[in-house]
């Protein structure tokens, strides 16, 4: 049989494309989720985190933009919450996007009034409890964010897939 082997750089080029974010998940001592309505869409809600710049691993994207957005700088240990995958959309994001949620503990009280958003990016954030954040988020999103929670609790990471199609998170 003939040898097939490609060169990596012409192989690589053969692949799917992929863009890469992280992201930490917060809560306070309740128990009650952290997250940063995105200033692109009042009904976005996000975890502090965005996407890899070349040469970043996931866990120095996480910390670095959630200094960014948030003022905090977290210092603890990585621990992966979960990984999101969400298909290629098209023109609106034409490569896979794949996530990685780590768990950035539980914030103190002067902790959260320290926080500072960005607001070309956060217009506000918020502390609510599953049940109140199912009433603001749509499904599809609650659903990653209840599933975060959990692995959270659990001790067991979650792998989560989007709908690209719906054009959902």
């Amino acid at each position: 049989m003939a040898n097939t082997w490609l060169p990596p750089v012409e192989y690589v080029a053969t692949l799917p494309r992929a863009t890469a974010y992280a992201c930490l998940y917060f809560t306070d001592a309740t128990g009650r989720a952290l997250q940063l309505r995105a200033a692109r869409g009042e009904d976005v809600w996000q975890w502090p985190g965005g996407n890899m710049d070349p040469g970043e691993s996931p866990w120095e994207t996480a910390v670095r933009e959630c200094r960014e957005e948030t003022g905090l700088v977290f210092t603890g240990e990585p621990r992966l919450l979960g990984t999101h995958f969400t298909g290629d959309r098209g023109a609106h994001w034409p490569a896979n996007h794949i996530g990685f949620i780590f768990d950035g503990g539980e914030l103190t009280d002067e902790q959260i009034a320290a926080v500072v958003l960005d607001p070309a990016e956060h217009t506000a954030y918020a502390l609510r409890t599953l049940d109140e954040w199912r009433r603001e988020m749509h499904p599809a999103e609650f659903a990653r964010l209840a599933a975060v929670d959990r692995a959270r609790r659990t001790g067991v990471p979650v792998y989560l897939e989007s709908d690209a199609a719906a054009g959902h998170p």
